[in-house]
């Protein structure tokens, strides 16, 4: 049986067996430095930072974090937004010898606690902004933290006394207690820049982030990505965007990165590929439909990753036929499947066809890509990327694999696939078959082309506008409110997000009803933001299978039939 049918399908120009460079992430950035020293890397707020400042900027921090006692062994957090702050300091923990963990603006304070303790964090980086700066500051008073280094936006702006008072006027900032344990990040970037350079020794056991995603039970578990891991995606994206007539071009690229710096996508497919290409990386702090248009329009972007519900949000827009899109030459859609209507409108829209793939925290998150130059075969997120082996294996004992074109749980091979988790052997061992293949928990199946098609997940888990979202998460929450009985949370469609979670509940007896506004009030800090409830809908009991569990299953039919019936 041939077991890699999909190097048939390769576009010209793209090859499965390529060498996939591994080396310290850092060295990026530097090759970057020597080769386009001059040109622009960062568009931020109307200040354009060079290729050549960004270098001297990452050395400096890394200095200074050096002399704070970060080096081998050391963990220092990166809570930020999409800001020049991420890329100085990610690329300056690593070139320190430290390991990057990244933590997320929408976890729960108490979510954001156990990262705090499981990873070992030592230090942390983050704003002023009272969006992030509070939580940290409470945190740094109950956790193992030692130091938060805290940046202020203005400071990376064209004019940071202007940005700075118009934040403070709209009640954005924070008031900070600079002392010992609070310390400027224009402090920490105040030295020659001489850095002590620390060997990694093979890139694939070097640790250089955790990347920390969530599980049907427990809390999240941190995926360590080595080196090798995060070099090996750099590698194949830069590999896969070789296709003929479609190539990206290194030193010329204008990339629009909108997509928040801790999550994976954009950490591998903006920051560091974007690095990687020499590209100048036009930074949002958030996603501004309006915004986005102008800057791809004014500043001719011609790179645009995102996920279904920016491309969604585009094609909605009143006026958007106005704008000249006509520069875009890639763009493209992770986190979620893509809806046809999505990509058929937004194709129509720019002429720039979306590059569909699929990839998970745990492989860095690398796992297929679609051809650009070629018609998409609706419903499939493509054919492995360069290096990558993917099968498919029965749902159940002993695991063993199913023949081309049978359903079973897509498993995953190659250099971009995790070390695993961190301090979790026992969670280790259940993801991995006895032969290294990644179990990731979607289920799907391989066409005889090669083309991979997900249907169904065996992990009870959501995909909200790109974003990871466990249902037992949000079902513990709403447990504590004391008018529960029962909850079960499911997905359901959601033009915009892509999927959204629904609760039902089961009061207790007596209790006043809840509507789903107070019950959004009640889990605002108990919840992130991307786990927030959607809909509603209160039942005298909630479906149980013959054992008495409450059953999932009838609730998804349920919801199917009647969307059925509503069409």
């Amino acid at each position: 049986m041939d077991e890699t049918p999909w190097t048939r399908s390769y576009p010209e120009g793209v090859r499965w067996d390529s060498e996939i460079k591994l080396r310290p992430l850092d060295e990026i950035l530097d090759d970057a430095v020597l080769a386009w020293g001059a040109r622009g890397a960062i568009d931020f707020m109307g200040r354009e930072i060079s290729y050549a400042e960004l270098g001297a900027k990452v050395a400096r921090c890394a200095a200074g974090l050096q002399r704070l006692g970060v080096g081998p062994g050391v963990h220092v957090g990166l809570y930020l937004a999409n800001t020049p702050h991420y890329i100085i300091s990610f690329f300056a923990i690593l070139k320190a010898g430290g390991v990057v963990v990244n933590y997320s603006p929408l976890d729960a304070e108490s979510v954001l606690e156990h990262k705090i303790e499981d990873s070992e964090t030592r230090l942390l980086i983050t704003l002023d902004l009272q969006a992030l700066y509070p939580q940290m500051d409470r945190l740094l008073e109950r956790t193992r933290l030692e130091k938060l280094i805290v940046g202020t936006i203005g400071e990376m702006s064209a004019h940071g006394d202007a940005v700075t008072a118009q934040l403070r006027e709209a009640g954005q900032l924070s008031e900070v207690h600079w002392g010992e344990r609070r310390i400027r990040f224009a402090d920490l970037l105040a030295n020659d820049g001489a850095v002590t350079h620390h060997p990694i020794g093979d890139p694939r056991d070097a640790l250089a982030v955790l990347q920390y995603t969530g599980g049907t039970t427990g809390l999240p578990k941190g995926a360590m990505l080595t080196h090798g891991n995060l070099s090996a995606v750099n590698s194949q994206f830069w590999l896969t965007s070789r296709e003929a007539g479609a190539e990206l071009h290194e030193g010329v690229e204008r990339s629009l990165a909108v997509l928040p710096p801790f999550h994976i996508y954009a950490l591998s497919v903006n920051m560091l590929l974007g690095v990687r290409l020499g590209a100048l990386q036009i930074l949002h702090t958030r996603f501004d439909v309006e915004a986005i248009l102008k800057d791809i329009s004014q500043k001719k972007v011609t790179v645009f990753p995102g996920v279904p519900t920016m491309y969604t949000a585009i094609n909605n827009f009143p006026g958007v036929e106005q704008f000249d899109l006509s520069s875009l030459r890639f763009c493209g859609s992770g986190g979620a499947p893509l809806p046809v209507e999505v990509h058929r409108r937004f194709l129509q829209l720019t002429g720039c066809s979306l590059a569909e793939g699929w990839g998970m925290t745990e492989t860095s998150p690398a796992g297929t890509f679609s051809p650009i130059r070629r018609a998409q075969r609706v419903g499939s997120c493509g054919l492995p990327v360069p290096g990558v082996t993917i099968r498919f294996a029965r749902l159940e004992p002993p695991y063993e694999p199913v023949p081309l074109g049978e359903r079973g749980e897509i498993c995953i091979k190659g250099p971009n696939v995790m070390k695993g988790y961190w301090k979790s052997p026992e969670a280790t061992a259940q993801a991995f078959t006895a032969d290294g293949f990644l179990r990731t928990g979607d289920v799907g199946y391989m066409d005889a082309d090669g083309y991979v098609y997900i249907v169904d997940r065996t992990k009870d888990m959501l995909l909200c506008s790109g974003y990871n979202v466990y249902p037992r998460i949000i079902e513990e929450a709403i447990y504590a409110h004391p008018a529960v009985a029962e909850v079960c949370v499911i997905g359901i469609p959601d033009e915009y997000r892509g999927q959204s979670p629904k609760a039902f509940l089961a009061l207790k007896a007596g209790a006043a009803p809840i509507g789903l506004d107070e019950l959004k009030i009640f889990l605002k800090d108990r919840i992130g933001k991307h786990e927030m409830i959607g809909a509603l809908e209160i039942r005298q009991q909630l479906p149980k299978t013959p054992v008495g569990k409450l059953s999932k299953k009838a609730l998804i039919d349920e919801e199917a039939r009647r969307r059925e019936s509503a069409s």
